[in-house]
């Protein structure tokens, strides 16, 4: 704004405002503003857990007799390198304990499921070569997941060790705590909506 012996003389901004402040449709204008805005908010679709179009799948690979380290070795860095070869993966988290192999592929989001888990058997099934089969590594198996699969709820089974139980109570070990979360999940199956149970960790048993 700048100063004449005319009076002052406004800018672009000033003018409009000034002609809004004379014009009687400013205040039906405003009022129709606000009407829009709250038929806005009523019939804009609201999602208390929004769903995320985000493909993941677990890969697993079974080494019977393997311990966790020859599992990381033979089997989980090789096939994450061939996994993130894959278009559209964003992570691979590897898992390797004793006897199993554990892959979590993660795509970026928006990428297509569909394609995306035919994309994945592909490069697991047509790279088995690097597969020490030979050692006793089995079929690799995968199970496609979503968001919805990230767990709600997780229980832990524990023991004291040998030298700090109690007089008198029973020292349980891995197969007899893996034997308790079993029946923990059996039971757990029944509750009405339940939709999966597993249980990890558990040792392998040799019969």
């Amino acid at each position: 704004m700048t100063n004449s012996p005319s009076g002052p003389r406004f800018g672009l901004s000033g003018r409009l405002a000034a002609a809004f402040q004379a014009n009687p449709l400013t205040p039906v204008l405003a009022i129709l503003g606000l009407l829009l805005g709250l038929v806005a908010v009523m019939i804009t679709p609201r999602e208390e857990g929004p769903q995320i179009d985000v493909t993941m799948a677990n890969v697993f690979v079974p080494f019977a007799g393997a311990s966790a380290r020859d599992v990381e070795q033979l089997v989980s860095t090789p096939l994450e390198q061939k996994l993130l070869e894959i278009e559209g993966v964003k992570h691979v988290y590897s898992t390797s304990r004793p006897g199993m192999a554990i892959l979590t592929v993660e795509y970026t989001v928006g990428v297509e499921r569909q394609p995306a888990i035919v994309r994945l058997y592909n490069q697991v099934y047509s790279n088995q070569d690097w597969l020490p089969v030979g050692l006793g590594v089995g079929q690799p198996l995968v199970k496609p997941k979503g968001i919805d699969d990230v767990p709600v709820m997780s229980l832990t089974v524990w023991a004291d060790d040998g030298a700090a139980a109690k007089p008198g109570d029973a020292w349980r070990g891995p197969v007899e705590l893996a034997e308790i979360a079993h029946a923990l999940e059996t039971e757990i199956k029944r509750i009405p909506g339940t939709r999966d149970v597993y249980t990890i960790g558990a040792p392998d048993r040799v019969a």
